[in-house]
């Protein structure tokens, strides 16, 4: 049988993660000491007091079973209550939450319920690469919207052409935003809430990191504007902010109409979230102020210091984000991303990830994750220090 690739397949950019980590291992299993910064996974453990309750759940025999559906009535309304308590708003369980296994699954699904051949998603670049992947498994057409350094990495939805917004049926937003950490001002959420309008476009404001805020202040959610929920569903992921990224659980908030797509899509795919990890994620988002939590912020703060002053201080361009726990840096002497990173395995075998996997527009930035020790960390700024760059 000859076997052959879908078009749709061919159409995908290699996954850069996949490629980052198969250089790595290499490296590795020659059996070099190698400082990972690349792919963004927690390198301390689940919170305990999640662990424990895991463990009750799993041990009823009742969370055995198939979990169709939404999600269990009692999630959701521990969703609510954990969204009116941070942000002021008021959700219905019934038909404004929707949990997932994890948000990379229902970003992935999402433009499955909406997109059509030939309709239009509007994607941040740099952005996650799923905003892509997903659009073309659904048989729709991307369009960048560059971010840059000079508008705050911010889209400039006024850059966007009448015929390409009238086209468009989702439109990406990611604040705090992954490569970059920037925050979105409210003006900003409002202006794209105004378009959105304007154009009858779907918003889907990815915010994974809006509990791992580095400063004072917490980021907002697009649905604490007036009149969002008319246009806009936000995703919420337990992976960065509880360390709990192999347990793939998350949840879509917001635009009921579009939630009910997504919901249809994912019970046809999936058939939900292993209960126990619901109930895990109910002890998560009941403890989002408990200690363990408010460390885990501390903690990238700390490591982020400690990277940020130590490139700063051989010459690296770099601003210290207001949240992730990410650094985005721009590459020293205006270097191609791809070359600094592949020169910063080869010869101080430390892993960063390459700008220009997340869109031809940060082909001279590269980004770290904060997942290494405070002395690992300057081991690691030690060693890129010793490079004629």
């Amino acid at each position: 049988m000859n076997v052959q690739s879908a078009e749709k397949l061919t159409q995908l950019p290699p996954y850069l993660f996949v490629e980052i980590d198969q250089r790595k291992d290499d490296a590795i299993r020659a059996g070099r000491d190698v400082i990972d910064f690349g792919v963004g996974d927690p390198d301390t453990p689940t919170p305990q007091f999640i662990i424990d309750r895991m463990s009750q759940a799993i041990a009823d025999p009742g969370s055995h079973t198939y979990a169709f559906g939404i999600g269990s009535e009692a999630f959701r309304q521990t969703i609510v209550t954990y969204f009116h308590k941070r942000f002021g708003v008021s959700l219905d369980p019934q038909s404004e939450v929707v949990v997932l296994l994890g948000s990379k699954e229902g970003i992935g699904h999402l433009p499955i319920g909406l997109i059509d051949p030939g309709d239009v998603v509007l994607v941040p670049e740099p952005g996650y690469p799923v905003y892509v992947s997903g659009t073309i498994f659904a048989g729709g057409t991307c369009r960048a919207m560059p971010l840059t350094e000079e508008n705050h990495w911010l889209p400039d939805l006024a850059a966007i052409s009448p015929e390409v917004a009238r086209r468009a049926k989702i439109l990406w937003l990611n604040y705090p935003n992954n490569p970059t950490g920037a925050c979105a001002p409210r003006s900003f959420f409002e202006e794209a809430i105004a378009f959105a309008r304007e154009y009858d476009i779907l918003i889907a404001q990815d915010a994974p990191y809006c509990e791992l805020y580095l400063g004072e202040e917490k980021p907002q959610s697009i649905l604490e504007i007036d009149g969002a929920r008319d246009v806009a569903v936000e995703f919420h992921s337990f992976s960065k902010t509880f360390n709990m990224t192999g347990w793939r659980l998350a949840f879509a908030v917001g635009n009921q109409d579009a939630l009910r797509l997504l919901a249809k899509v994912k019970s046809n795919l999936d058939s939900g979230v292993f209960k126990a990890v619901q109930a895990a994620g109910m002890e998560a988002l009941s403890g989002i102020d408990r200690p363990e939590i408010v460390e885990l912020r501390a903690m990238y703060r700390r490591r982020l210091d400690v990277l940020a002053n130590g490139l700063r201080d051989i010459g690296w361009p770099v601003t210290t984000p207001e949240a992730t726990f990410y650094l985005w840096a721009k590459c020293p002497d205006g270097l191609d991303s791809r070359e600094v990173c592949r020169r910063a395995l080869d010869e101080a075998d430390v892993v960063v990830i390459p700008g220009a996997g997340f869109g031809k527009t940060a082909e001279r930035f590269v980004r770290f994750s904060l997942t290494q020790n405070e002395a690992r960390t300057r081991e690691a700024v030690e060693r890129l220090a010793g490079l004629k760059w």
